[in-house]
């Protein structure tokens, strides 16, 4: 890891297959060596070259050992100047916000679930006892 600093100007000069340059998480790493093992294909990391790609990279959810993978490919942290552009969504220096799938979204994703599943069980239980009533019935 590095605590060299880098702008934005900086970063978008590197943005080809052979020096390629990503903002994530306003850390600046050098990706280049990495192109070709990246298991999303070249194209991905092309296409944000020379920019912030931290919503891209979190919105894929990267497992622990991409992170790992990632740290070691940290050149610098980015300098932010006036007139740059805000931090992606995501991005743990905007609002405190957390990388990765943490967060209200991700408890109300697991909320919804867990209350679909208690109602289902309910519902077959409903079901179950509707059956054994109608069938004493008769």
């Amino acid at each position: 890891m590095s605590d060299k600093q880098y702008t934005y100007s900086d970063v978008a000069e590197h943005k080809t297959k052979k020096d390629l340059w990503v903002v994530i998480h306003d850390k600046v790493y050098n990706v280049s060596s990495f192109i070709d093992e990246h298991p999303g294909g070249e194209e991905v990391l092309l296409d944000v070259s020379g920019q912030d790609a931290t919503e891209a990279f979190e919105d894929v959810g990267h497992s622990d050992e991409a992170r790992e993978i990632l740290e070691k490919l940290q050149a610098g942290v980015l300098k932010r100047q006036p007139g740059d552009p805000a931090p992606k969504a995501g991005d743990p220096s905007a609002a405190g916000a957390k990388p990765g799938p943490q967060g209200s979204a991700a408890g109300f994703g697991v909320g919804l679930y867990a209350i679909i599943l208690v109602g289902g069980a309910l519902a077959f239980g409903a079901y179950q006892f509707l059956q054994a009533k109608q069938q004493h019935e008769q």
